[in-house]
């Protein structure tokens, strides 16, 4: 593949992360936003603590299986919670969402802190189990 190519589809790629974060953005604000109905928010919830949660229904180091809550059940939730939502607050929130993310990049503090908590507790009982295994 030549460096033109390459730097096209990287480009294509940067493009679809972007509007990939500014359409979460758009869920986020939408299922907040009081014009939703309750079970909309409540499905947008769910999917998208699913969706960030480092735990999976299947575990990914199962082989295909472990991919399919990634590529199928995340995707077909998204899908359902914006059929929910009603067309206008969508349009409202994607416009709400590109403003923000042209302001400035959203961050959410809390949430980082809390990820990284997770890694650090996962990272010492794996590190405790090993120490345990080898030194009995």
């Amino acid at each position: 593949m030549s460096e033109h190519k390459i730097e096209a589809q990287m480009a294509r790629w940067h493009l679809a992360a972007r509007q990939l974060r500014t359409e979460t953005l758009a869920l986020y604000f939408s299922i907040r936003d009081p014009r939703s109905p309750w079970y909309a928010r409540l499905a947008g919830g769910v999917v998208l603590a699913y969706a960030f949660s480092p735990l999976d229904l299947i575990p990914d180091f199962v082989p295909v299986l472990g991919l399919v809550d990634d590529l199928i059940l995340v995707p077909l939730g998204l899908w359902i919670t914006l059929k929910l939502i009603p067309p206008q607050v969508m349009t409202d929130n994607r416009a709400r969402a590109r403003a923000e993310m042209a302001e400035h990049r959203p961050v959410n503090w809390i949430a980082g802190v809390l990820i990284v908590l997770v890694w650090i507790v996962a990272l010492a009982v794996t590190a405790l189990a090993v120490f345990r295994i080898f030194h009995r």
